[in-house]
This record gives structure tokens, sequence and C-alpha cells, in this order.
């Protein structure tokens, strides 16, 4: 399975919340999970946990608005920094980390208003995707144009609706 179809199939679990840090975790178990599937690039069960553990300490609900960082980033980042076994005393493993937060909350940024986390889900691993090629030489499927969100009507705060690239006005209205 690519890491949309492992996120979509999370997401849609019934107690997994429209908004809220699960989402985050779901971003960093996907990618992990999808990875370890590919096989080119060797990742244990240990290393997943290890980077679910990363995330729960820093996806904090309402950090998005609060800090302007929202937790699937450093969802993705924490994967990123397992594999390649970033820390402080490291060179090129913590500023490749670095880099691809900074490309994931770039991204999500450009998704805001109000914000949605099936959407930032979605965002942040079609960028982790080509960043997973570019730093990992991992070619992982995409299918991110065959999404279409069901979920308008759970948002809280109102759905982007056309704004959103996966939103399909025939399927959700």
């Amino acid at each position: 399975m690519n890491p949309f179809e492992i996120a979509e199939y999370l997401m849609n679990k019934d107690n997994v919340p429209m908004l809220g840090c699960e989402n985050a975790w779901i971003a960093a178990g996907s990618l992990m999970a999808a990875i370890k599937n590919n096989g080119s690039v060797k990742v244990t069960d240990e290393q997943i946990v290890e980077a679910l553990i990363r995330t729960k300490r820093q996806a904090i609900g309402g950090y998005c608005g609060l800090t302007g960082v929202c937790g699937i980033a450093p969802a993705i980042g924490a994967c990123f920094s397992v594999i390649l076994g970033a820390a402080c005393p490291k060179d090129q493993e913590t500023a490749v980390t670095m880099k691809v937060v900074a490309r994931i909350i770039n991204k999500i940024a450009d998704e805001t208003g109000p914000c949605c986390c099936k959407n930032f889900v979605r965002t942040a691993i079609d960028e982790s995707i080509k960043a997973a090629k570019e730093y990992l030489n991992v070619s992982l499927p995409s299918n991110s144009e065959a999404i279409i969100c069901t979920y308008s009507s759970r948002h809280p705060h109102g759905c982007r609706e056309d704004k959103c690239q996966y939103f399909n006005i025939n399927e959700n209205r």
C-alpha cells in the first residue's frame, strides 16, 4: 500500500476525529509503513514506534494556531530524523530533516483558511513522497489526484470547499 492508501484507511476509522493530533500520528505511521513496505531503506518496527513517540511529544492540539507549527510537520520530520539518524551533533542528517520539515510546513501553510487536518495529512504525504525520492532514494507511488474528500460536512469550522484540491462538489453536496 502507498502512504495515501494507508492514511485514508486510518483517517476513515470512526474513532479518528476530524481535527486533532491523531492525524499527525496517521501521517507519520503511514509514511514509515510505506517506506518499510517499499524495502529500499531498512525500517524496523522499533523505528516506526520511535517516530510515533517523537510525534506524540510534538503534536499538541491547537499549536497550529498558537505557534504556527502544525503537528503533522514534526511528525514527518520525526520520520526522516529516525531513518537518517539525525541528531544535534550530526550535519547533513539534521539539515535534511530540517529542510523536509520546512517544505512540509510551507505546503501546509498554503492550505489554511480554515485549517483541515485531513488536507494537511494528504498535503504532507504528497510532499514527503517527493522528499523520500530526493533524500532517501525511495520511490513511493502516489495517487493524490484520485483522492476525493468525504469529510466536508464533518468540519467544525467549515470546509474550504473549492479552495481545497481534494474537494469534489459532486461528491460533497
